[in-house]
């Protein structure tokens, strides 16, 4: 099984990076691909540049990196209460070329913040929105409070309840 994963977030040290890795990395006997959303910098999109440059280059790679995987495991980074803008500008160029981005792949969809709702809010959007763009949401996940509940050092969640929360989600996930 291939895993297709990232964080829906531009930084360097994404939060929801660190959480979709550890999460796809949970799944017994998968190859893991972990995307980095500075790979796929474009221009802010508009029908003006599209109109202009055409179908951007890094929208295709991404679209393919989709299409090679059995299952996608994604966290959202919640800007303002919503998708990053890094995110939501890969996802404009994508559906311009496809419309159903996600392809029909089953998905893990999660999200993380430093506050107490652990990125609810840009969960719920997302779950909510990304059916209708082919994701097909098997479970969802929210990991509150990041920095008191995720051990950096070692790439995993330090709190015992959540990461069991986590574990089952995968093993039912799995068992599929």
């Amino acid at each position: 099984m291939k895993i297709i994963a990232f964080g829906a977030s531009p930084s360097k040290h994404s939060i929801n990076k660190q959480l979709a890795t550890y999460a796809a990395h949970l799944f017994e006997n998968a190859e893991v691909e972990v995307l980095d959303l500075n790979d796929f910098q474009m221009p802010l999109f508009s029908v003006d540049i599209e109109k202009e440059i055409g179908q951007h280059p890094l929208a295709q790679v991404f679209l393919d990196k989709i299409a090679s995987a059995d299952l996608l495991v994604v966290s959202m980074a919640e800007n303002n209460g919503n998708y990053s803008a890094a995110f939501k500008n890969v996802f404009d160029w994508c559906s311009r070329i496809m419309g159903k981005v996600f392809q029909g792949k089953p998905m893990l969809l999660m999200a993380t913040s430093d506050g107490k709702r652990g990125g609810k809010t840009v969960l719920e959007i997302a779950t909510n929105a990304f059916p209708r763009y082919g994701a097909d949401i098997k479970a969802t996940f929210s990991l509150p409070s990041f920095y008191e509940n995720f051990d950096k050092e070692k790439g995993i969640i330090s709190n015992p309840e959540l990461d069991n929360q986590l574990k089952d989600i995968i093993e039912h996930f799995s068992a599929e």
